[in-house]
């Protein structure tokens, strides 16, 4: 019987897991860069942190069953309830601002599809401990940085931002507050991938004969792409005493927001868009995705404000923000972009070639040497001809191989073959270690 993968899920051969290991490294790099720590938590979760978090209609796209100690868990579909956990247990004892990254696996019971996968890897970074806009700039510029950092160019990306705060204050003008103000946004959110007249027919359960008129209202806002026009729309909602100033504060804030990434890398990828929304309703200030701006239009990563999680968790109160950026579509875009054709499977350092069997054993302590400084080293498992172990060499993308047992060879020596230029020194055993570093590089170039 031949078996395959679960539908969804992928295996990653040597060619496939360097380009992984690639945007690991890269993702690492960047948060790195940012002095962004990394932690990791469970694969395994109780079933009730996702519940808390999202609702007991998460239950449906997740991995979750009974384990032997009779416990409802789940394999986390995402890593922010357990890093909300994790910093809630320990949020008197941890230096703030909290600027924590992981690099993970996920799983989400649905449909495999294009940019779509049941089990799939996320870069996640969130600054826990700090309420103001230079948190959100933060993310966002590391966001951006990360993207450029895979080769991709500022035009190649956007990142449109919102904020779930003002869309509450629109919504308080026209009189929606509660439990109807977080149905609304869900709608809103689904807005770009719905059909206008399903949109009108959804609010309309909610707004009875307004829903078109609303409708035209949000198109307008929708359109919205610069901060005055922003400002302008702030100013004139028509709002009590106490929203009226909440509303001049949140233009105080995204003044803030956007003088800062004026100074970013990601000035000329950002762009201004409410009809980011993120239906999550944890979701509780600046919200931003980031899309590929041409072709097909792939959703790249996103995030945002979720100051209310820590606590909703068990933890203390607690200002949070924070994006996700998944390996799926990423590598799609990356690969039609051209991006991971030089990704290939590493090539080790140095192949060892044995031309007499009587000096398999000193070869062979030198390969330990090699490799104890670092050095990748290829030894025969199986001795065969000169000519079948160069063509192996070859085979492997070799840089320099260690010859030994030569009839020309003089006693404990080897002689060290340049095979990409076909030059070679003999070197004494004892030296190997002194081997010049750059050869390895730019091939040997003097003795």
């Amino acid at each position: 019987m031949q078996f395959t993968t679960l539908p969804g899920f992928r295996d990653f051969y040597p060619d496939l897991c360097s380009r992984k290991v690639h945007i690991f490294d890269t993702w690492r790099k960047s948060a790195q860069s940012f002095n962004f720590l990394e932690y990791d938590a469970p694969i395994l979760e109780p079933l009730d942190l996702y519940i808390e978090k999202s609702g007991s209609e998460i239950t449906g796209q997740l991995f979750n069953f009974q384990d032997r100690g009779d416990r409802s868990v789940a394999l986390r579909p995402e890593l922010t309830p357990s890093l909300a956990r994790m910093v809630g247990a320990k949020a008197n004892s941890l230096k703030r601002p909290i600027k924590w990254f992981n690099i993970g696996e996920n799983f989400r019971y649905e449909r495999p599809q294009k940019g779509r996968l049941r089990s799939f890897y996320q870069f996640n970074a969130d600054i826990f401990g700090e309420s103001g806009p230079a948190a959100d700039a933060e993310l966002i510029s590391l966001l951006g940085n990360t993207l450029q950092a895979f080769g991709l160019k500022d035009s190649d990306f956007t990142i449109r931002l919102s904020d779930r705060d003002i869309w509450l204050l629109i919504l308080s003008s026209e009189g929606i507050h509660g439990a109807d103000a977080t149905l609304v946004l869900g709608i809103i959110d689904k807005m770009e991938r719905s059909d206008r007249s399903q949109s009108i027919k959804l609010l309309s359960g909610v707004l009875n004969n307004g829903a078109e008129d609303f409708m035209i209202m949000i198109e307008k806002i929708m359109s919205i792409r610069d901060f005055a026009s922003l400002r302008d729309l702030l100013l004139n909602l028509k709002l009590d005493s106490v929203r009226a100033e909440q509303a001049k504060l949140r233009i105080s804030q995204w003044d803030d927001l956007l003088s800062l990434l004026s100074n970013t890398c990601v000035s000329n990828s950002l762009q201004i868009d409410l009809s980011i929304v993120r239906g999550l309703a944890y979701y509780t200030g600046f919200v931003f995705e980031a899309f590929e701006s041409g072709g097909k239009g792939r959703a790249l990563a996103g995030g945002g404000r979720y100051d209310s999680l820590v606590q909703k968790l068990g933890g203390p109160e607690m200002p949070a923000t924070g994006f996700a950026m998944g390996d799926v579509t990423l590598s799609n875009l990356l690969e039609d972009s051209d991006l991971l054709d030089d990704i290939c499977v590493k090539s080790p350092d140095f192949i060892v070639i044995i031309a007499a069997s009587d000096i398999s054993n000193e070869a062979l302590k030198d390969t330990t040497m090699l490799r104890s400084l670092g050095y990748s080293v290829e030894y025969p498992l199986k001795l065969s001809s000169v000519s079948k172990q160069l063509k192996e060499a070859n085979r492997v993308g070799a840089t320099i191989a260690l010859i030994y047992g030569t009839e020309n060879q003089i006693s404990n020596n080897v002689i060290v073959r340049d095979l990409k230029n076909k030059v070679e020194h003999v070197f004494a055993r004892e030296l190997l270690s002194e081997l010049p570093k750059d050869w390895l590089a730019n091939g040997i170039t003097a003795k």
